[in-house]
């Protein structure tokens, strides 16, 4: 095996071991000497990557015990105010995670955590692709990926926060209800579909459920697999700098620099999770009661990254389109279809365009492996903090 000299020791036996069984030994010393570059910023989209594996690990603990289903129950729990109070198997199955499983708060808390750190450290990634122009030729792909990855996300929470059934996630997907019955043509379809009947209906724990642990998740996992391995063949980009070009990386290998790296950085993202979930309390269902549509609340407070549909909800004036009269058919609900589709639109469809709309009027169609400082490219810069603005102030009115 005179071709693995150069592959440390720690390797080799196993290099050997694949290298007489399927012939790996050359793509094993090509991948394991890849050579990544070092910038802090580039740590930013593992932090998305390290939480989707605690949510994976986190959500199928809880699925042992949560019932998906919307059937009346009297509580017989441990939490005593709630005692003899009727609320679905699905409410009820959640206090018993939070009271009476071994863990269950604490495992509970930690897929919540998890789950907003997933959606931050994805648009802090997104962030620093799009400032640094990372997102250019050949990487057009990737970056389309990672938009879809990101409103993928979103719908995730969505399903996901609406699933114990407690009055605060009631408001929200009575929003959620409001919002797919105002659609056009297809609004009573998709309301109907999704609860199975007129709101709030008996099924749409049970569907939110399948999307949440199997279809979503799915689809997340083979769009990340998809990710990566194109950010591998493609090479990743680096900061500019001395001896730094298109042609070369400058950096330090995958095995033993890169990969001791990333297994420390998933430990310690595995550990301020856990230290958010066992200091900070997040989202305390047995405060709020099960949802009845009788006590419904106006104070929705949906996680921070639907803070800005709901501050465009907020802001939007009473505006309506009667089509046909006085038809109630062809009434046309401006108020909620505009901040609901609008904002979403702007900001999803402008990040998918972007790089070739920045492409087609600069002319640029070279390839790009060093990426750009910020502060050297002023038209990208202030394009994206318009944008972060235009989030921002959607974000802050919610």
């Amino acid at each position: 095996m005179s071709d693995l000299r150069t592959v440390p020791n720690a390797i080799a036996g196993p290099s050997s071991f694949l290298d007489d069984r399927i012939g790996a030994a050359n793509f094993l010393k090509r991948n394991m000497r890849k050579i990544f570059p070092d910038h802090w910023s580039f740590l930013l989209g593992e932090i998305a990557l390290y939480s989707f594996i605690l949510l994976l690990l986190t959500g199928t603990f809880l699925t042992f015990w949560f019932k998906p289903s919307m059937a009346e129950i009297a509580y017989d729990g441990s939490y005593e105010p709630l005692k003899g109070v009727m609320m679905s198997q699905a409410y009820a199955s959640s206090l018993e995670i939070s009271f009476d499983v071994r863990g269950g708060l604490l495992i509970r808390q930690m897929h919540h955590w998890a789950a907003l750190l997933f959606v931050a450290g994805m648009m802090v990634h997104m962030l620093r692709v799009f400032f640094t122009g990372a997102y250019r030729k050949p990487r057009e792909l990737n970056w389309i990926i990672g938009v879809l990855l990101l409103t993928l996300a979103l719908a995730e929470g969505l399903t996901g926060y609406s699933l114990p059934d407690d009055l605060l996630s009631g408001a929200g997907l009575r929003i959620t209800e409001g919002v797919a019955i105002s659609l056009p043509l297809v609004g009573t379809y998709i309301t109907f579909f999704l609860f199975g009947g007129e709101y709030p209906g008996e099924d749409v724990i049970s569907r939110f459920y399948s999307l949440h642990i199997l279809l979503i998740p799915g689809i997340l996992l083979a769009l990340i697999s998809a990710h990566m391995v194109l950010m591998w063949v493609q090479k990743h980009t680096q900061m500019p700098g001395k001896n730094r070009s298109n042609e070369n990386v400058v950096g330090a290998p995958f095995y033993p620099a890169f990969m001791a790296k990333a297994g420390a950085y998933t430990l310690f993202t595995f550990a301020v999770v856990a230290g958010l979930a066992t200091f900070a309390q997040i989202n305390p269902i047995w405060l709020f009661g099960p949802y009845t549509p009788a006590d419904i609340s106006a104070g929705s407070q949906p996680d921070f990254y639907m803070g800005f549909l709901e501050g465009s909800l907020r802001i939007m004036p009473p505006w309506e389109i009667n089509l046909f009269g006085t038809s109630h058919a062809g009434t046309l609900p401006l108020s909620v279809v505009i901040p609901a589709l609008v904002p979403m639109g702007i900001i999803m469809t402008g990040l998918a365009l972007y790089p070739f709309l920045e492409r087609w009027i600069t002319g640029d169609h070279r390839e790009h492996h060093v990426a750009d400082r910020p502060r050297n490219n002023p038209h990208r810069t202030a394009i994206g903090m318009s944008a972060i603005a235009f989030y921002g102030v959607l974000w802050l009115l919610g």
